[in-house]
This record gives C-alpha cells, structure tokens and sequence, in this order.
C-alpha cells in the first residue's frame, strides 16, 4: 500500500549511525545534510539527539531515536523518501541485531512504496549465510546506490542486483578543507604527533609497545608534543588509560602527551593544520587530516583503511603485519612534515562528488513524480 504524501515539503529520513560520539560518522552526516536538495525537510536518526542537533543546528535537523525501531518506523511511513547515509550499514560483525533493523527499515520502505536511497554504503562483511540472504533479497528494491568501494559493488554484481549504482570515494572527501600551517605555527600551537588509535585484536601488548616506543623516540629526536585525539568517546577515549595500566606508557611520553576528544569537525580539522604528522587508525581520521593537508602514515586495521591511503598515496602499516622498531621509525620519519599532494586530494574530492550529485538527482526526481 503506498504511503499518503504530504502536500508541504517533501521528508526524507537520513538514517545511519549518528549520534553515538563518533567524529567520522558525524562527518558522514555533516556531508549528507548539505547534500540534501531545497525543498526537502531531513529528520535524522540519532541516539544523543542533543549532540547531533548540536553539531549541525544549521541545517534544521530534526533527530529521531535510532535505537528504538518503532520510533524510527513511524518517522518512516510518514516520510517522502529513506537515505541510508554512509558507512556500511549492511554488515553483520558489528552485530546481527544491527544487520536486522536495517532490513526491517528496507522492507517496510518497500511496503509503503517508500523509495530509498544508499549513499557512500559499503557492503559487508556479511558473514552469516541468512545475512547474506537477506540483503540478496532486500537490494533489488533500492532505488539507487552509491557504493563507497569497488569491493562492495563487486559483491553487489555477483548477486546480479540490477539497479543504477555508482562507486566513489567515501563522502566525507567531499567536506571542505583547509590550509596546513604545521611548518610555521608557533611552537605552543603544535599539536606535535598526533594519535587517532582506537582498541584492536590484530595488536597483542607487545606489538601495542612497539607503536608507542617509537612514538615516544620520535616525539624526543624532535622535539614534538604527542596529542591523543580520540574519534570516538566510548571506545577510543580509554585507550590510553588502559595502555598506561598495561605498564606500556612511558614517562617521558606521558609528559609531553596531552588527550583531547573530537567533538567538532572545525576543531578536528584545527588540530591537524597545525601536525607535524598524524597517525590514524580510523578511515575518517585519515581522511579528515588529508583536507587539513597534514603529513600522514597510515595504520590499517581494515582494508578501507589500506585502500583510502592507498588512494591519497599514503605510506599505510597494515596492523597484521606490524613492522620492525627500527623500519617504523625510518617510515614515520621519512612522513614527518611532508604534506599532502594537493593534486591528489583535489581528485578524491572530485571523485566523492558523486555521491551527492548522484543524491541530489534521485530525490530531485522523487518529488517531480508526486
């Protein structure tokens, strides 16, 4: 049965995983809310509503919360069209819960005759046989999609899903940057070293001690302050509490460390304009300390990761194959105030792109159908 539209402005639900306190899927949603074409309203899912509204009161965001499915059910049959917005929405190693209530949202979209947009998605890992079925099943009523990796459209493609798709680089490219002034800032306005690492199984205490000896060398042969700049608050913020009683944080790097939360995009994008160099686990961290123009040596936890530094043309450790003290500090060096190819990174911007040409086209369309 299809849904009654509205006479007013079109509505269209923006759902992914906002509103939890991570700076990389707030960057997701920064790009998705300019993306979004007059005269269209946007309510978006969230957990901390507050936080959200916050971060981008600007736009007019309405939130709906995201961890009630009823809640966001009723936002959706009273909307014009559903945006699942970045990330990889469609995975079940985060849990299968999760992989769940999205497909619930697709299926109800496709009852009520709801067109639905995926945009800057990955696909997978689906690591269940039932997951795989249900996305198999569920793709083929999706309006459009843009995939943000060639690996999730090769996977799309050999479920032989016939509908418009794109591939470009992850959205959060597309955000404005601004200009590195690390190489001429004042001493006291460095932020040094900076470490977005996040908790992973693929590091065992040795290898965790590893990465810190030669940060801490590498902070003293230079002179540099280190600032632990955490992207998400519940799961990066700890780590270095749980690192210094694990015995691994020496004195010395505890000195000159300092620990901020990313909680802005501007106050992100400030702290690395004035790095010496960045070293990032997470993709969004990469990819925001390259709109800054900051030196940058990847460490790869995921293949996004590895394929996103491959892509700027990043020197990348991929964590299940750590490298020796002494090839680190030769790498991480060699990266030390060497700042981005602009040329480079004007390419992926243009490449991301996409994505929103592709969005601003498709509700463009939806709202001249009715």
């Amino acid at each position: 049965m299809a849904v009654t539209r509205r006479t007013q402005s079109p509505q269209v639900l923006l759902c992914g995983y906002y509103g939890e306190h991570n700076l990389g899927d707030d960057a997701l949603l920064a790009v998705l809310l300019d993306q979004i074409p007059s005269p269209w309203m946007s309510r978006v899912t969230a957990h901390d509503s507050e936080a959200v509204q916050g971060l981008h009161h600007g736009n007019g965001v309405r939130a709906v919360q995201r961890r009630s499915l009823k809640a966001t059910a009723q936002a959706l049959i009273h909307s014009d069209a559903l945006v699942l917005g970045g990330g990889s929405l469609l995975q079940d190693s985060t849990s299968f819960k999760s992989l769940i209530y999205y497909i619930c949202l697709l299926a109800l979209a496709r009852l009520r005759s709801i067109p639905v947009i995926l945009w800057g998605q990955g696909l997978g890992p689906l690591n269940r046989w039932t997951s795989r079925l249900l996305v198999r099943l569920i793709l083929p009523g999706v309006r459009a999609i843009g995939w943000r990796d060639p690996a999730s459209k090769r996977l799309a493609d050999q479920w032989h899903v016939s509908v418009p798709t794109l591939v470009a680089a992850d959205p959060v490219w597309s955000f404005p940057g601004v200009v590195w002034d690390g190489q001429h800032c004042a001493d006291a306005e460095r932020s040094g070293i900076v470490l977005c690492w996040r908790p992973t199984h693929q590091l065992n205490l040795h290898e965790w001690a590893r990465l810190i000896e030669v940060v801490n060398q590498l902070a003293e042969d230079q002179s540099l302050p280190v600032t632990w700049l955490a992207f998400h608050k519940h799961q990066d913020h700890p780590l270095p509490g749980w690192l210094e009683s694990q015995g691994l944080m020496p004195e010395t790097l505890a000195r000159r460390s300092r620990f901020e939360l990313a909680e802005s995009l501007d106050q992100v994008l400030t702290l690395f304009s004035r790095s010496q160099l960045v070293l990032p686990m997470r993709l969004h961290a990469l990819i925001l300390s390259q709109l800054a123009g900051a030196p940058c040596a990847a460490l790869s936890y995921d293949p996004k990761v590895a394929e996103a530094a491959a892509m700027a043309k990043l020197d990348c450790v991929d964590l299940d194959h750590l490298p020796s003290f002494d090839d680190l500090m030769r790498r991480w060096t060699d990266q030390l105030m060497h700042p981005v190819d602009a040329h480079t990174i004007g390419c992926i911007k243009e490449d991301a792109g996409r994505h929103g040409a592709m969005l601003h086209r498709e509700l463009l369309r939806i709202m001249s159908s009715h």
